[in-house]
């Protein structure tokens, strides 16, 4: 691989005006691992002034000595914006985070010493066509072995940025790497430090784990660490716990297989995979193959909910994660479930939302042992869906909407109007066949006559009617 012309240039211009340049960090491992870096980090002796004189087009409002270097026009968005920090010291870190206090140097050395891993704590140049790496803690020996290993003292490194712990753990997941025997002890022991570290500092580096190549791997990573109980102690609650004869995993063990089997690299999904089972060890009612646990779909969306909000994942994140751990025992059999209840499915899902649905089942069967990740049944399932999806499931699919029904009655906005308006959709999703402009507008003037408590305890009544036949359905014998 070669490095960037552009990131030559910037070293070929602080050496002519008398200081060092390397690309340092991240960067230089990927580029050693034959990777594309996602950006390019770099260092100097150079003071923040010198770099912004040398630099014109930049940016610096920070206490790190970081300047960044604004590449506008670049087409490659790792080389738009180039950070070069001067080499610096860091001490005291009371935060467990941040240091205290940061002082400049002139040695590289000096500099390297205060980074995470030894993998990260190499830096590299190029010099008359012949690339020149500075590896004083054997990072590349360290790469070479697929190794992660602090720099120097892993229980200082750890009490200097709690963070850290939780940065090996990915590294090792997204590398695919071994974290070396004493630094894995020292997060075992230093791991309370973690109630230092923000939620949102957390949830980050925990989605990286979640989106990775392995993240079964990262959950055990976490558990074996003493980490998972800082970060989401309810998954703990499931380890040991046998289910019933429909399952030859404990629940723990299940929900790791799950999310290891899971077909959609999409976030949502991976997180419901994780979470579907997460109420089994509250909900358990009885002992052995006989065991029950009723009602975990929706205990589990309120405790996936909670899980999410307090780690800071945005509302999106969390409707759509929870709403597919509430609906991920949908039971369906061929010739038992109506297509009725095909669309009610729909509506309660979303049809934006079935695809990862029939991902979060297939992880679900994988997850159990099963050896058939989309039996026949399922597939049935796909195709109804596909056949009533052009069926009215929403209130802008009726042939009659908001402004129709104030014409036809010559009212003014308000309450009724939309009350009417899910009383016909709850009809019209039981027989498609009365989506008839003449009978909807008929039903209209009926509904109208009626005070709007009681139009609203109508679609109310439908709804519970039914609601009680899907329950029904899904609390048949039912077998992933």
């Amino acid at each position: 691989m070669k490095i960037p012309q552009e990131i030559q240039s910037i070293t070929e211009k602080l050496e002519n005006a008398g200081f060092d340049a390397y690309i340092v960090g991240g960067p230089v491992r990927d580029f050693l691992m034959e990777k594309t870096p996602k950006d390019w980090d770099m260092t100097t002796d150079a003071q923040p002034e010198d770099i912004q004189q040398l630099f014109p087009h930049n940016f610096y409002n920070n206490i790190f000595g970081t300047v960044t270097i604004i590449n506008e026009n670049n087409k490659d968005i790792s080389l738009k914006t180039i950070e070069i920090t001067t080499y610096r010291t860091e001490a005291g870190y009371t935060d467990k985070r941040h240091p205290d206090k940061i002082g400049f140097t002139s040695k590289l050395e000096e500099d390297l010493k205060r980074r995470d891993f030894t993998i990260n704590a190499m830096a590299l140049r190029e010099r008359n066509g012949k690339q020149e790496i500075v590896d004083i803690f054997e990072g590349k020996e360290d790469m070479n072995q697929r190794i992660i290993r602090a720099v120097g003292n892993p229980d200082e490194r750890f009490s200097e940025d709690a963070l850290r712990m939780l940065r090996a753990l990915r590294f090792a997941v997204q590398l695919d790497f071994e974290i070396e025997k004493n630094t894995f002890d020292s997060i075992k022991k230093n791991a309370d430090l973690l109630k230092n570290i923000s939620q949102e500092r957390i949830r980050d580096e925990f989605q990286k784990i979640i989106l990775s190549d392995d993240p079964a791997k990262g959950i055990e990573l976490l558990r074996e660490s003493e980490l998972l109980k800082f970060i989401i102690p309810e998954l703990e609650a499931g380890i040991g716990v046998a289910q019933n004869k429909h399952h030859i995993y404990t629940i723990y063990e299940h929900l790791i297989r799950t999310l290891k089997f899971c077909p959609s690299k999409k976030l949502e999904v991976r997180l419901a995979a994780l979470f579907h089972d997460i109420a089994k060890p509250q909900t358990k009612a009885g002992e052995g193959q006989d065991s029950t646990f009723y009602n975990h779909d929706f205990v589990g969306a309120k405790i996936t909910e909670k899980i999410l909000r307090r780690l800071k994942f945005s509302n999106k994140v969390v409707e759509e994660t929870s709403l597919l751990v509430k609906n991920h025992m949908f039971y369906y059999n061929t010739g038992e479930v109506s297509e009725a209840g095909i669309r009610r499915l729909i509506k309660r899902v979303g049809q934006e939302n079935l695809k990862d649905l029939m991902d979060l089942r297939i992880a679900d069967r994988l997850g159990s042992g099963t050896p058939k990740a989309k039996p026949y049944k399922l597939r049935h399932l796909e195709y109804l869906i596909e056949k009533v999806s052009k069926d009215p499931i929403s209130p802008k699919m009726l042939k009659i909407n908001g402004v129709d029904i104030m014409k036809l009655l010559d009212i003014q906005p308000g309450p009724k109007v939309g009350a009417i308006l899910k009383v016909l959709l709850a009809e019209i999703i039981e027989d498609p066949g009365k989506n008839d402009r003449k009978y909807l507008e008929d039903r209209v003037k009926e509904l109208y006559e009626l005070s709007l408590e009681d139009i609203q305890k109508s679609e109310k009544i439908i709804e519970e009617k039914k609601e009680e036949e899907d329950l029904k359905d899904k609390n048949k014998f039912w077998v992933k």
